[in-house]
């Protein structure tokens, strides 16, 4: 499984004796702090992304040794004429918070070198400007798993919620990094996804219709009605499993809440009321009084509970 992340920016970082060692050995020459720019940057973490995948501890902690030595480039262009700085270390860092999955925040810090040269000085110029900030990663997973059945491959939609908990994937088992590049499109605030950028586009319209607070106030009722129309959802579908359990046994709850995802609601509506009305006569109700004998006299015929 190929993946490309954009999850950050480069950050400024002075070279140091250790730095130059572990420089001098990926360089065939010796070099000296003088001939050498270097820079940190944030390559992926562990946040859920925009297209509802995360990478796991265990993955950051692979990629980190997988990263040391590869080269940067631009636009994921794989051309040596490309290649303008490589990275001699990597680390995995923490930061404060819970990501979405509930773990500890953590990301990989890669810190990258390129020599002081006169083809290379425009863009540690824009680097320290700032112009040249965002980058993206590529590389490879053998593996990963749903929030909801542990699957590799299942029938869930990342983003979606089945039984109050988020779908999402855990990519796991990272076999290669190809590359970080030097990107033009504009970074996610965390890991993500280069192809898609379609679950931001509730905050686009926010950042867009800020300076318009009638506008923006209409926005954000439509996103509550949104949620509370998720919520009624939720609530049919889980009713309809709920009843369908109850009137057979021998059914399959896995196999029928996956179909009941993809029924509208009036068809939940009508199967709600199909399975209440089998379950209200398999289950019908028994009387809480009763009389007494027969043989009793009419006064002592009262109903006792």
């Amino acid at each position: 499984m190929d993946i490309r992340k954009e999850p950050g920016d480069v950050i400024r970082h002075s070279v140091s004796q250790e730095d130059m060692i572990l420089i001098n050995r990926l360089s065939k020459s010796e070099l000296t702090p003088d001939q050498v720019y270097t820079f940190a940057l944030r390559l992926c973490d562990n946040e859920i992304d925009r297209d509802w995948e995360r990478f796991d501890e265990e993955a950051l902690s692979i990629l980190s040794t997988l990263f040391v030595g590869k080269s940067g480039i631009f636009d994921h262009n794989w051309s040596t004429e490309g290649q303008t700085a490589r990275l001699y270390k990597t680390e995995v860092c923490r930061e404060g918070g819970l990501t979405g999955a509930g773990d500890g925040c953590r990301f990989l810090k890669g810190y990258a070198y390129m020599l002081r040269s006169g083809k290379n000085n425009p863009l540690i110029e824009e680097i320290e400007a700032g112009i040249k900030k965002e980058v993206s990663i590529g590389c490879s997973v053998t593996g990963r798993s749903c929030s909801i059945c542990g699957r590799d491959r299942c029938d869930h939609q990342g983003g979606k919620t089945y039984g109050g908990k988020l779908c999402y994937f855990t990519l796991q088992k990272p076999t290669d990094a190809y590359e970080w590049s030097f990107v033009a499109v504009p970074a996610q605030r965390k890991a993500g996804v280069i192809k898609s950028f379609i679950h931001e586009t509730g905050s686009d319209l926010k950042r867009m219709l800020a300076a318009h607070p009638g506008c923006l106030r209409q926005l954000e009722a439509l996103e509550q009605e949104a949620r509370l129309g998720r919520s009624y959802m939720d609530g049919l579908r889980r009713e309809l499993v709920r009843l369908a359990g109850l009137s057979d046994e021998a059914l399959d709850l896995k196999v029928f809440s996956r179909a009941a995802e993809k029924m509208e609601e009036d068809e939940l509506l009508e199967m709600t009321r199909a399975y209440r009305r089998r379950v209200d006569e398999t289950f019908a109700p028994a009387p809480q009084l009763r009389p007494r004998d027969a043989g009793t006299s009419e006064e002592d015929r009262a109903f006792l509970i």
